[in-house]
């Protein structure tokens, strides 16, 4: 396999050659749980599916670490301003996020670590870096100093004096750009006990731990979203070095969603949130309008695109379900070289669909097992991209189109029983319109 990925480290496009013969190893950053998840948070959760598969398809045995962080200070906020337990916040929330998961096709990670679970292991990193002289104590919180590693900015390529300063400049920071790898205890807020005085671990910090506890002190691929970049994953970097870690090998970030050329924001009753969304639309529709755009690029959320989206995917679900045949395990090579192609599941989601008319186009000349050929092959492409409408792992769907597709196998064997297509066509477009009228009376304005 010659999988090329986008290296945000590097800034090149390079050949992935795994750590292991055989073996990639994943880190995802995975959702804070302080709202049920939005649609920009579920699209990097889709995009990096998608990689899983694909190197699963490729022969790769995949260790997938995905991270839940369950303490952090946005949780910490809203345990305070609502009055309850920072975990009745987290554990609904993360059931939430799991079931959207789910629901929109993710398989499901190797492992899935809470940063609550895993304190005595930061607690370990953090004295390395004391002892190492990267770190000080002052007042009781700790602090990464960022002059003692010279590579600092080297993942967000910015320069030191012209470093962007993301936390408030509290008493006792030798520099503004230091940043907390221990928080000192506050009234009411969640503490554990550490050797420097009680407190709670950095939202940093957590992350470096999780990811060498289970991938090691190196690793293949570090994913997050774009905005992770600075000053997340730069810091996850640093400590992780200069605690000794090689670390990840690999830095790939998608891009954005927008609304109204706005940042989506983490609110509770969030008109984008999945769960709203998926009331609207299919969990099939969404996955294929967030897996459509490459992964790197913006995305801009419209209800024309969702739409859009929809009825492509539909036009190949059709023709899956009306030729029924079993699913192929050969790929077409231009749909295998676009996904060795940095993730080009545009380019690859064009030759699916020009698959889809060739099918069509054997059809309606009666060539059947021409027709059944193509279907295969389309579904193997689906399958690598989770979007298959016949696989056993499907997406969960409502009840009206799980009866519908019933509808249509019927339909369409008895259009091969009695050679009748027309009426078997004109039956899943009286079906396609119904369904259609129901997602356009239900979608957001």
């Amino acid at each position: 396999m010659g999988l090329r990925l986008y290296d945000t480290h590097r800034r090149t496009v390079r050949d992935f050659i795994p750590r292991i013969p055989g073996m990639a190893s994943i880190y995802l950053c995975g959702p804070t749980v302080v709202v049920p998840p939005h649609i920009g948070q579920i699209r990097s959760q889709v995009n990096f599916d998608i990689l899983h598969r694909w190197l699963r398809h490729s022969g790769y045995r995949v260790l997938f670490c995905r991270n839940v962080t369950d303490i952090e200070d946005k949780i910490i906020g809203r345990s305070l301003s609502e009055g309850i337990q920072w975990w009745r916040i987290t554990d609904p929330v993360y059931r939430s996020f799991d079931r959207a998961y789910t629901t929109l096709g993710c398989l499901p990670p190797s492992v899935e670590p809470r940063a609550t679970g895993h304190i005595p292991e930061m607690i370990e990193l953090v004295e390395q870096l004391l002892a190492a002289g990267h770190a000080y104590e002052s007042e009781g919180n700790v602090y990464f100093e960022v002059d003692s590693f010279p590579d600092y900015g080297s993942l967000s390529r910015q320069r030191p004096e012209k470093i962007r300063i993301t936390e408030e400049n509290e008493r006792g920071k030798r520099d503004p750009r230091d940043f907390a790898l221990w928080k000192r205890a506050k009234p009411g807020e969640p503490i554990w006990h550490a050797p420097w005085g009680d407190g709670r671990p950095g939202w940093h910090l957590e992350c470096s731990a999780m990811a060498r506890k289970y991938l090691g002190h190196e690793f293949d691929i570090h994913g997050g979203g774009a905005n992770l970049i600075f000053p997340h994953h730069e810091n996850e970097l640093a400590q992780s070095r200069a605690a000794g870690d090689s670390f990840a090998r690999f830095w790939v970030h998608n891009g954005p969603v927008t609304h109204r050329g706005e940042k989506i924001r983490k609110h509770a009753l969030n008109p984008l949130a999945v769960h709203a969304l998926l009331d609207r639309v299919r969990p099939m529709e969404l996955r294929y309008y967030l897996a459509a755009a490459h992964y790197r690029s913006p995305m801009e959320f419209s209800v024309a695109a969702v739409e859009e989206a929809a009825t492509a995917y539909r036009r190949m679900e059709r023709f899956v379900l009306r030729v029924g045949a079993a699913a192929g395990s050969d790929l077409p090579a231009q749909f295998s070289d676009a996904m060795d192609g940095d993730l080009n599941v545009p380019r690859a989601l064009s030759v699916a669909h020009a698959t889809v008319a060739e099918g069509h186009a054997a059809l309606n000349s009666g060539d059947q097992e021409s027709a059944a050929g193509k279907c295969r092959s389309v579904r193997a492409m689906l399958n690598v991209l989770g979007l298959d409408p016949l696989a056993d792992d499907r997406p969960r769907e409502t009840r009206l189109h799980d009866v519908a597709r019933a509808v249509l196998r019927v339909a369409r064997n008895l259009a091969a029983t009695e050679g009748d297509h027309e009426r078997s066509m004109i039956m899943e477009r009286q079906i396609d319109r119904a369904l259609q009228n129901r997602r356009e009376s239900a979608l957001i304005p």
